[in-house]
């Protein structure tokens, strides 16, 4: 989750928050219970997290109740208007899109366009108000109101904190005179700008980043600060915005061919996107199995060209359905995304890990032979086996699926086989020749098994 951005893990397996699933639509509970507040996710988080939402969401009340009564004029409200329907029909035009692709965190959501002309021209309290009100719009269109409330809350938190305190500094160096983006210009004002911005993603970006590294201590501090790129798109949104600013002072009537710009260039954000969702498995964001079957084509072209090998495994999880029977499909989701991520961990980088179907792996490891293969495939098997993955179960208990096993079936080419058909049969027969074999093994095409199976663990703890 990041400033101006929506906060969905389908990519990065990040969250913070109770999570039973994928996306923000995770943890969401239909009737009465969902109304309940003693069955709120926001009471299943640690203390320490519970805590620290609680202390910024407070600290943005008080923020908002210290300039509530700043004065408003007639210009302003129509200045608000203005960014409000920009802002409304920036996210109209889109929302489809981005339900569809269900907001992969990190993805640019260019609602800081809005708000941070929000900031070179209006008073506090219709510049909280412009916040709060798109992203209520936006947890309605985008999410229909499925989404973790807290996140939202918490969200539009940071985001008023961040905006005030941008104001402020325009506040600072213009003397009070407003609007800002009138008043500041020359090298002052652009450094005002800027100033105002940096301070605007700090506090923001920072107070996000800190409660997804607080619900992600066993993970890497830098796997929580997202790529560069998004940091840029953002850096670009508030440059758009500044030009927003200036247009409605200068030229009101050209504001719609900047919603327009806008819309273009979401749009034009969204393509590598698109191009990712058509290629993923949406469940865990490995490469989905007809994508998955090209790059294995690809890889065995490259080594008939070169007179090398190439080696693919199958794993099928054992008796994964009782996973889902007594824990339900959404923790079962979750133990596929936490197996999605113990194999990528398990492979070289430049290996490619798809979803095969069900609760089938693929993987594909270019260069391997026979003995290679084998130590690799026992590898990713033991990295199946000693897997927890916390979840929750139908009744919202926290549970930790562990024990999980696998079976392996492995093939090489062009040992196995000749072309990529010929390849994925061996090791699919590979694969059914281990589960008979009584799971939890390793099998290679046409070869004996390579590890007797285990005696079958309890499956949760």
């Amino acid at each position: 989750m990041t400033p101006g951005y929506h906060n969905v893990s389908v990519v990065r397996p990040l969250k913070w928050g109770v999570t039973v699933g994928r996306g923000e639509h995770s943890g969401y509970t239909r009737g009465s219970r969902r109304l309940s507040p003693g069955r709120w996710p926001l009471w299943s988080l640690p203390g320490p997290v519970l805590g620290y939402l609680l202390t910024v969401e407070t600290l943005a009340v008080l923020a908002i109740a210290c300039t509530i009564r700043l004065p408003v004029t007639g210009t302003h409200w129509l200045w608000f208007g203005l960014l409000l329907l920009g802002s409304t029909v920036h996210l109209e035009a889109v929302s489809g899109i981005d339900r569809i692709r269900d907001l992969a965190e990190g993805s640019v959501h260019l609602l800081s366009v809005w708000l941070f002309a929000g900031v070179l021209l209006l008073p506090p309290p219709l510049l909280c108000l412009l916040i709060v009100l798109g992203y209520v719009h936006s947890w309605g269109r985008v999410y229909r109101f499925r989404a973790l409330a807290h996140r939202k809350v918490f969200s539009i938190a940071t985001l008023v904190l961040g905006s005030l305190a941008a104001y402020w500094v325009l506040h600072e160096v213009s003397s009070g005179t407003e609007p800002f983006a009138a008043a500041l210009d020359g090298p002052v004002g652009l450094l005002a700008v800027i100033a105002a911005g940096i301070v605007y993603w700090m506090i923001n970006y920072g107070l996000v980043v800190a409660a997804i590294v607080m619900t992600n201590g066993d993970r890497p501090v830098r796997a929580s600060l997202g790529p560069a790129t998004d940091q840029l798109m953002l850096a670009g949104a508030m440059g758009m915005g500044s030009g927003v600013a200036v247009v409605m002072i200068a030229r009101p009537w050209w504001t719609p061919l900047l919603i327009v710009t806008v819309l273009a260039l979401h749009t034009g954000l969204l393509m590598p996107q698109f191009r990712d969702a058509s290629r993923s498995d949406a469940k865990t964001g490995l490469f989905d199995a007809v994508f998955w079957a090209k790059l294995v084509g690809d890889e065995l072209d490259r080594s008939r060209r070169l007179g090398g090998t190439t080696a693919v495994l199958l794993l099928d999880l054992d008796h994964f359905k009782r996973v889902n029977d007594e824990y339900g499909h959404l923790a079962g989701d979750m133990v596929l995304r936490g197996v999605a991520d113990a194999l990528k961990r398990a492979v070289r980088g430049h290996d490619r890990v798809g979803r095969y179907g069900g609760e089938e792996f693929a993987i594909v490891l270019p260069g391997l032979g026979i003995e290679d293969m084998a130590s690799a495939a026992e590898r990713v098997r033991a990295a199946v086996s000693g897997l927890s993955v916390p979840v929750f179960d139908l009744d919202r208990v926290e549970r930790v699926v562990s024990g999980l096993t696998a079976s392996v079936g492995a093939a090489v080419f062009p040992v196995h086989g000749a072309d990529r058909t010929a390849i994925l049969v061996a090791a699919d027969a590979a694969l059914y020749d281990a589960k008979t074999a009584g799971r939890d093994c390793t099998r290679l095409a046409g070869e004996t098994r390579l590890r007797f199976p285990s005696h079958y663990p309890d499956q949760v703890s």
